[in-house]
């Protein structure tokens, strides 16, 4: 499927029906499910299944586009909405609760996702975009400091999501992120 010809209504329907059942079945640690069976659970039939997403990676991968985009929209709209050194805790705190609230789907898709290279970079360069973009207009409202880059921010992300699963871990995730915002603060 190019990206380029846009779908017919019903075909869009179907396509966005796969990926929402992909995303809750995914969620709930599905992923072993026989992968014909999306289908079914979607109320599509096989041919649709295969035409939209040939193998259960490609179906993963759209999940994961549509997570990352939405992940996205909500910096731009955090950006528009909010000073800038707000709009930039309230992303991260966010992406934090994120984390917390779907945990299962977050597994399964880093799990899959780790043989998906292209995808993987695509994503990483949005959320980079992201944050790099919340910085910018934090550092320009005068607070957060002009010294700190987008690859810092997600590296200290990056280790408060790999620690998350102690059982104390949402509470100290978010200690941690106070920190981490705490350092980020124009002095």
């Amino acid at each position: 499927m190019t990206a380029d010809k846009p779908l017919r209504a019903d075909a869009r329907r179907n396509r966005d029906a796969l990926v929402a059942k992909a995303r809750e079945v995914f969620a709930a640690g599905g992923y072993d499910l026989r992968f014909d069976d999306f289908a079914q659970l979607a109320g599509v039939g096989t041919g649709t299944l295969y035409r939209h997403f040939p193998t259960r990676e490609a179906l993963a991968e759209a999940v994961y586009q549509e997570e990352i985009t939405a992940i996205c929209a909500r910096a731009d709209e955090l950006r528009a909405t909010l000073p800038g050194a707000d709009a930039l805790a309230a992303f991260l705190r966010g992406l934090v609760d994120y984390l917390f609230s779907n945990e299962g789907l977050a597994r399964t898709l880093a799990a899959v996702m780790a043989t998906r290279d292209e995808a993987m970079a695509e994503g990483g360069r949005a959320m980079h975009r992201a944050v790099a973009d919340l910085l910018a207009a934090a550092v320009a409202d005068g607070g957060i400091r002009d010294d700190i880059g987008a690859a810092a921010v997600l590296m200290a992300m990056h280790g408060i999501f790999v620690a998350h699963g102690e059982p104390a871990g949402r509470d100290q995730a978010g200690e941690v992120l106070t920190l981490v915002l705490d350092g980020l603060r124009a002095r």
